[in-house]
């Protein structure tokens, strides 16, 4: 499974900059990859791990903006088509349970 994350947060005071930072730091922290600008993904191994991960995003969400998640699995997310530019990732993205190199 994967959760997506979708943000559009104010950065238009310096308080609002840090409460962005701080979003984002707590995202990167928690094991999340960034996809492009204020979308996050991360793998869960099931739907209870999933729903923890959701309840944790809510738990650190900001006091203000736009915060979105999003839940699917990792048949749907390997569907995803790129209409523009390539995927690139450092990550090993797969749902094989055992992968040789």
């Amino acid at each position: 499974m994967r959760v997506i994350v979708f943000f559009d947060l104010p950065t238009l005071t310096s308080e609002n900059r840090k409460e962005y930072a701080r979003f984002r730091k707590f995202l990167i922290k928690n094991g999340f990859l960034m996809m492009q600008e204020s979308v996050y993904t991360k793998m869960a191994l099931n739907q209870t791990a999933a729903s923890s991960v959701v309840e944790s995003v809510r738990k650190n969400k900001p006091a203000q903006g736009i915060v979105q998640m999003m839940t699917v699995t990792e048949k749907q997310f390997n569907r995803m088509e790129y209409v523009c530019g390539n995927f690139k990732s450092e990550v090993l993205s797969s749902d094989e349970r055992l992968v040789i190199f």
